[in-house]
């Protein structure tokens, strides 16, 4: 298991802010590039102006995961001269809880130790066994955060809650690759809202898609544009203006959800979808089912529309789908052109 669980993990660095007011990047093990140090430091609630203060943020950045810890230091601590401090831990995979119990024990170490040291040890540690642990700081067991969990820890039912049949809409965009931007003030609502979004499409288990903090700058906007389809979280709401960035953007305090001019022909909600939406609909709203048998559900109903798809496949040549060969099939307009263009997501259409 330590073996490839432990990989995941690629770097844990240290900013902190001093009684004078300056924020820097003071320590990293074994080392960090100096674009994503840029990037890394921006999500940093300490450079932001002492704005709002951000305890735990995590988001995604050239395939590199990262999580963002911050505390304030209470006096009296071996950190004479620090009020606050942020533990970054980058990594491979996708897991915000993970990492956020295994940063809240090296702060603890930092606080009690003043020297980075105890944290590189025990990073160490972690990385070649797969555990940590220290008698007043708490133990941690890479083995208690299986990735099912992360993927499942958000609530498909507040989605649905919120959006009730509109859901269809980011469904169908998550099917079919397109880009969805997400807006919302408070960062913390926007990792909660996105990070839920793929179990929509669970058959792909793709948390690669997610950009759950993006900046509207030209290094992150690079990044980002290298994906076909995404989902990205801006707090900023400037971004409503880039339709460059969405297929659909989703306003998150306004609960409204708009579909831009130029996916409009590709997201065309016909019976299919009415008959998906209200599965979810009504799936979410059964006070009896939890997420996971909603998630399950979903999936279940997308299994039924893949094995349909593949079967129409396996009828053309090279078992390709072609537009003139669905077009045989009679399908109602908006069904047909769905099962064209996931047809293309899924790489079932012969080019």
């Amino acid at each position: 298991m330590a073996a490839t669980e432990t990989q995941l993990m690629l770097s844990v660095g240290l900013i902190e802010k001093d009684v004078n007011g300056d924020t820097l990047w003071v320590w990293c093990y074994p080392s960090v590039s100096s674009d994503l140090r840029k990037v890394l430091l921006s999500k940093c609630c300490l450079t932001q102006d002492g704005r709002d203060f951000h305890t735990f943020v995590f988001g995604q950045f050239c395939r590199t995961w990262y999580y963002i810890t911050t505390v304030e230091v209470q006096e009296p601590t071996a950190l004479n001269k620090v009020t606050h401090f942020s533990i970054v831990v980058t990594a491979k995979d996708f897991n915000p809880e993970k990492y956020a119990a295994l940063s809240r024990i090296l702060c603890r170490m930092y606080i009690k130790h003043g020297s980075p040291v105890k944290m590189m040890e025990a990073y160490v540690t972690v990385l070649t066994k797969g555990i940590c642990q220290s008698d007043e700081n708490g133990s941690f067991l890479i083995k208690d955060y299986d990735v099912r969990k992360a993927y499942l820890a958000g609530s498909v039912k507040d989605v649905v809650s919120q959006f009730g049949m509109e859901t269809i809409i980011l469904y169908t965009a998550l099917m079919l690759k397109k880009r969805i931007v997400v807006h919302h003030p408070r960062i913390e609502a926007l990792l909660e809202f996105t990070r839920v979004l793929p179990t929509l499409t669970w058959h792909r288990k793709d948390w690669s898609i997610l950009h759950p903090y993006v900046h509207l700058t030209d290094t992150e906007l690079e990044d980002l544009k290298k994906c076909p389809g995404y989902i990205a979280g801006f707090v900023d709401p400037e971004v409503s203006n880039r339709s460059d960035l969405f297929d659909v953007y989703v306003n998150l305090p306004d609960s409204v959800i708009t579909v831009s001019q130029s996916a409009k022909e590709a997201l065309a909600m016909g019976k299919l979808h009415k008959e998906v939406g209200h599965l979810i609909v009504q799936s979410a709203e059964d006070a009896e089912r939890s997420d996971s048998q909603v998630i399950k559900d979903i999936s279940v109903k997308t299994k039924e529309i893949l094995a349909n798809l593949v079967a129409l496949a396996d009828e053309c040549e090279d078992s390709k789908i072609t537009l003139e060969g669905l077009k045989q099939h009679h399908f109602p307009p908006a069904t047909e052109n769905f099962l064209f263009h996931l047809a293309a997501a899924e790489q079932l259409l012969r080019i």
